[in-house]
């Protein structure tokens, strides 16, 4: 998950939780305050009417007890506390058809109050014709007054509001308070003229005595408010409320038992005269009670709205500011975070590269292009020190690995150039055997044997050395032809016998560049060899293509898969590490090849071949090619008529102590001159007698070239004119070179005769002992070496044979 999405995330959740509450808070403020306004409209609406058919009940209940203790009971009284009592119950129940009371339980006592009420008229007729008993009449008004209380004790219960809690049950204590006196009004009147009561009736007197002081005292006075609470004193201050005390205290006192009962004493006669009085003083107190109960719900349900409002506006805008601040932060972040990103990708992805690029190539770099430590003390600007701080250890440790690799590759290439001077003295020593013992054959073939070995090991050296970094240095001054290169790049490998060379076109390549060339393709030749059959032929050809020169080296050898041939290429292009170069070190061909063809700015390429085998194809550029200067001297002799002169490349020696590369080889075997060995320089390596470099020496037997040596250095003048001029010894001066007789030292098979226009090079010479001709056309070339290779063949049967 992004970052970005994260930070989001971060402002979101926490904002919308936020929001959450605050709508839920919002809700159940609303949802109470709703409730609060049902209670109150139900209240207003219903309990009002109900209290008036409560008191009513009341009312027609003591005057239904009254008519049933004595005739002295007025029948208009109770006609006037029905009559009371039905408009009371009509009024209910209009108000109970509007709509509902608020809550179940509050519906469920209204709809029990009003089957009390269908029952009415029937307990009024068992009252009129006096069926019955009393008490059950008394039971019936008493167990409808009881579901009018209960409803107001049901109506508030489901409110949250504790205060209103405690307001509706101190409420609902007043009114049944206030049912205990008139139930101890009702059992006064069941008393008649007679004062007398049954047992049971004086007991239900003396619990509703005992019952409304203790609710009065306990429950009410403690809770009542201030206007409630003086209007209570002034009640309980009256001479009506002192008279129902007294009375009350007097039948507690007074009463007297008799047979069947309890007889009251007289005070209890002033009892009506009492009630009438502070009756409609309870009245009024529990009906301002039960509207200051109404009338809080209501202020109540108002302060619940407002503090809705409040809440909504408040978070509203605390919500605001807190998506402002967390925008702003998420946007500060994100923008310091993708400007560390930009700075660590750029850093990551071009600056670093480069400075380690620059470093490994031994360049300065540039500290300033660097990141730097600011000591920024929040996270973000610790992370960019951090980083700042891994880049410069990471600078440093290239800068110390540069450091050795250039180190190592100046180690290596001191070994390397010493070592060659070393392996050029071997080649010289090689090259004066084969002079002071050419003539032994078998020895001769031994020695071309050694003379190879140290080629291979002269070229090793050399791949050191451009594994290195160093360069090999290049002794020829002239071009030379591909075909010469091509002979030169073959005569490097071991096992030279099996490459077939194609030269399809006459072009030169530049003297600049031969040996580098050369080494490139032989070690291609090389490695193909290697891995083919032994029996098998090994082709390179060479023509010019639209981007230069195309030298393709063709092998039979095993298959090899796309991915394989996807990574050798891909090892050509690019300078591996050391700790690369170590653990391919059986492979370290194709590196040095890469490397070359950097040098060159050529390209290479492995792929399959139509055999199977492996093509190695390598483009070399037209800018280090040049027209070949024989073909030039053989036109303008042709134009002439005039024989051409022979054109030879002389290729010098290195005079640095790094390995010379491979000199060309002649189309013809020569035979060598002994000579007497010049002055060696320890520091330059050998020299030749001119003081100049080496040139090449072509040896009989095996027609392999080999580094130049300082044994010849004969003036070119005289090895054109002919045979050397002998030097008389005497003093310090040189001995008499050999003479040259032509056909003395070659084999065999060149002192035949050719057929016309195929003459050797020893029946081209002039007859005055002149130069022998090294320009042959290219078919004179490829029999004179088929002719080589076949006496070569024969040489090495005969000492196999001469061997125990």
């Amino acid at each position: 998950m992004r970052l970005r999405t994260l930070l989001v995330l971060l402002a979101v959740v926490p904002t919308a939780a936020m929001a959450t509450q605050v709508v839920v808070t919002a809700d159940r403020l609303l949802e109470q305050s709703a409730h609060l306004r049902s209670d109150v409209a139900a209240g207003e609406r219903i309990g009002l009417p109900l209290y008036e058919l409560m008191t009513a009940l009341q009312a027609e209940r003591t005057a239904t007890a009254a008519l049933w203790a004595g005739p002295s009971a007025s029948a208009e009284a109770v006609r006037t506390r029905r009559a009371a009592t039905d408009r009371a119950a009509a009024e209910f129940r209009r108000a109970a058809g509007e709509s509902g009371a608020g809550s179940e339980e509050a519906d469920r006592r209204v709809r029990e109050v009003l089957e009390g009420l269908d029952e009415l008229t029937t307990h009024r007729d068992r009252a009129d014709s006096r069926v019955g008993s009393p008490d059950s009449t008394v039971a019936f008004y008493s167990g409808v007054i009881s579901q009018t209380i209960r409803f107001y004790q049901d109506a508030f219960s489901h409110t949250d509001d504790g205060e209103l809690a405690q307001e509706s049950q101190v409420v609902v204590t007043m009114f049944s308070a206030s049912e205990m006196l008139a139930r101890e009004d009702t059992v006064l009147a069941l008393a008649g003229p007679s004062r007398e009561l049954t047992t049971t009736r004086f007991a239900d007197l003396v619990n509703a005595v005992g019952a409304h002081r203790y609710l009065y005292d306990r429950w009410i006075v403690p809770y009542l408010p201030p206007e409630d609470s003086d209007r209570y004193s002034a009640l309980v201050g009256s001479q009506a409320w002192q008279a129902k005390n007294r009375i009350e205290n007097h039948i507690m006192s007074d009463h007297k038992d008799i047979a069947f009962g309890v007889r009251l004493p007289r005070e209890a006669a002033g009892w009506p005269a009492a009630h009438a009085t502070w009756a409609a003083e309870v009245e009024a107190l529990n009906a301002a009670r039960t509207r200051g109960l109404l009338a809080h719900a209501d202020a109540k349900a108002a302060a619940l709205e407002t503090e809705v409002t409040w809440l909504i506006s408040v978070s509203g805008g605390a919500l605001l500011i807190v998506v402002v601040v967390v925008t702003a932060t998420t946007r500060s972040v994100l923008r310091r975070l993708r400007v560390l990103h930009d700075r660590t990708v750029t850093v990551a992805e071009q600056t670093l590269p480069d400075v380690v690029a620059r470093l490994q190539q031994g360049r300065p770099v540039d500290d300033d292009a660097l990141p730097s430590v600011r000591g920024d003390r929040d996270e973000v600007g610790r992370i960019s020190d951090a980083f700042a701080r891994v880049v410069a250890v990471s600078v440093d440790g290239h800068r110390q690995l540069a450091a050795e690799r250039h180190g190592f590759g100046s180690f290596a290439t001191g070994i390397a150039s010493r070592t060659g001077n070393l392996v050029s003295r071997q080649l010289t020593l090689t090259e004066e055997l084969q002079d002071s013992f050419g003539s032994d054959e078998a020895l001769l073939a031994q020695l071309m044997r050694a003379d190879q070995l140290t080629v291979g090991m002269r070229r090793q050296i050399e791949n050191l050395l451009i594994l290195a970094g160093g360069e090999i240095p290049d002794p020829h001054t002239d071009p030379m032809r591909v075909a010469d290169l091509l002979r030169e790049a073959a005569a490097e490998v071991e096992d030279f016998r099996r490459i077939d060379r194609q030269a399809l076109d006459e072009i030169s390549v530049d003297a600049r560049v031969i040996s580098q060339i050369s080494h490139l393709l032989a070690e291609l030749l090389d490695n193909a060899t290697r891995f083919s059959p032994p029996r098998s032929r090994v082709i390179v050809r060479a023509e010019l293509v639209a981007d230069g020169l195309s030298v393709e080296v063709e092998d039979r050898g095993p298959r090899v898969s796309a991915e394989r041939y996807a990574e050798m290429n891909a090892r050509l292009h690019s300078a591996p590490p050391y700790a690369v170069l170590a653990e391919n070190a059986h492979r370290l061909g194709l590196f040095v090849v890469g490397h070359l063809a950097d040098q060159l700015d050529a390209t290479v390429t492995l792929r399959r071949s139509v055999y199977g085998g492996t093509s190695a194809v390598v483009i070399i550029p037209e800018r280090l090619l040049v027209p070949t200067e024989r073909e030039e001297v053989r036109r303008t002799a042709a134009r002439s008529h005039i024989p051409a002169q022979p054109v030879s490349p002389v290729v010098p020696a290195p005079t640095t102590p790094a390995p010379a590369a491979p000199a060309p080889v002649s189309p013809l075997p020569v035979v060598p001159v002994p000579a007497a060995p010049p002055p060696t320089d320890a520091a330059s390596g050998p020299r030749g007698a001119d003081g100049g470099k080496p040139e090449l020496v072509l040896h009989v037997g095996s027609g392999l070239p080999v580094r130049p040596t300082h044994e010849r250095a004969p003036d070119r003048a005289q090895a054109g004119a002919g045979a050397a001029r002998p030097v008389a010894r005497g003093g310090d001066a040189r001995p008499a070179l050999p003479e040259r007789v032509p056909q003395t030292h070659m084999a065999e098979q060149l002192r035949t005769a050719r057929p016309a226009g195929g003459g050797t090079a020893a029946q081209d010479a002039d007859s005055s002992g002149g130069t022998v001709r090294d320009e042959a056309s290219p078919e004179e070339v490829a029999d004179a070496w088929a002719e080589y290779e076949d006496g070569t063949r024969k040489v090495e049967e005969e000492l196999r044979q001469d061997q125990p």
